[in-house]
């Protein structure tokens, strides 16, 4: 069992190795303006998938892995050499869809913030459905005649008596 700190540390140098070797080293002309972000390896160390991004449309995107693709044997044989491992991990390039995500994302977002601004408006014109006051209240004129009434009572009837 391979540790996993191990393949962590082996992926990120794969990642900081291809971005080093793409940038300074690979003058294919077919190569647009590429971001390596990120790589992951197996667990056996023998297949490593190495994610980019490219800045462009689909032509571009598609004449940057044509340029990943022919120079795979030059980034392999220089990824095996620095990682000093016993077989040098195939390389898969894949086209990450970071760009997309964030997009779709970033409309989610203003689709809740415009919702959500449509309730606030709207609830800025509400009115209560019923009365203002929703809880019965007697009247404070009828309480102080019952109590009036009540202190009548309690004296004694018909004069003084001592």
């Amino acid at each position: 069992m391979t540790d996993p700190a191990k393949v962590r540390r082996h992926a990120e140098r794969i990642r900081e190795l291809v971005a080093s070797v793409v940038r300074s080293q690979i003058k294919d002309p077919r190569l647009g303006m590429i971001t390596i972000t990120d790589a992951r390896i197996t667990a056996d160390l023998r297949d490593a998938t190495v994610f980019y991004t490219v800045l462009g449309d689909a032509a571009a995107q598609a004449s940057t892995a044509a340029a990943l693709e022919s120079a795979k044997g030059l980034l392999r044989s220089t990824v095996g050499k620095a990682l000093g491992l016993r077989h040098s991990p195939t390389l898969t390039f894949v086209l990450d869809d970071v760009q997309d995500q964030v997009k779709h994302i970033d409309d989610l977002l203003a689709a809740a913030r415009n919702a959500d601004a449509e309730v606030q408006r709207l609830a800025a014109k509400a009115q209560y459905a019923g009365e203002p006051q929703p809880y019965r209240v007697e009247d404070e004129d009828s309480d102080a005649e019952v109590e009036d009434e009540e202190t009548e009572d309690d004296e004694p009837r018909g004069g003084d008596r001592r």
